[in-house]
């Protein structure tokens, strides 16, 4: 049995977040319009997956409530498209364990971190 887990994001303003998600790379494969107002959307990025849904919140919060961690085959290359796009949290760095990273926000100010293994 296949099992995938799509994480839900409620943000403030559907459409304006997946114009943004767009523009990093995403792309957009489902959508819900009521009354001219995009209140869901579903959004892949390679063979990853997120929703979007109306009722969320603006934050001035560090951290908000979840982050999104995309593995990637060259965290140089994804930093190097996207530093001039996105507000950059913490640029490219080595963990302790064993991930190249850097973590950058989105629009509503989720933290999304890109990573890669490395040999230790």
């Amino acid at each position: 049995m296949s099992q995938t887990v799509v994480p839900m994001i409620h943000v403030p303003n559907v459409r304006s977040t997946v114009a943004w998600y767009v523009l990093i790379g995403f792309t957009l494969v489902g959508e819900n319009v009521e009354d001219g107002e995009m209140n869901w959307a579903k959004l892949t990025f390679g063979n990853s997956e997120i929703m979007l849904n109306c009722g969320g919140r603006a934050s001035t919060e560090r951290r908000r409530e979840m982050d999104l961690y995309i593995t990637t085959e060259n965290v140089k290359e994804q930093f190097q498209r996207l530093q001039n796009r996105v507000e950059v949290v913490e640029p490219p760095h080595d963990t302790e364990y064993g991930m190249r990273e850097f973590i950058f926000r989105d629009c509503n100010r989720f933290w999304i971190t890109f990573g890669q293994p490395f040999s230790m």
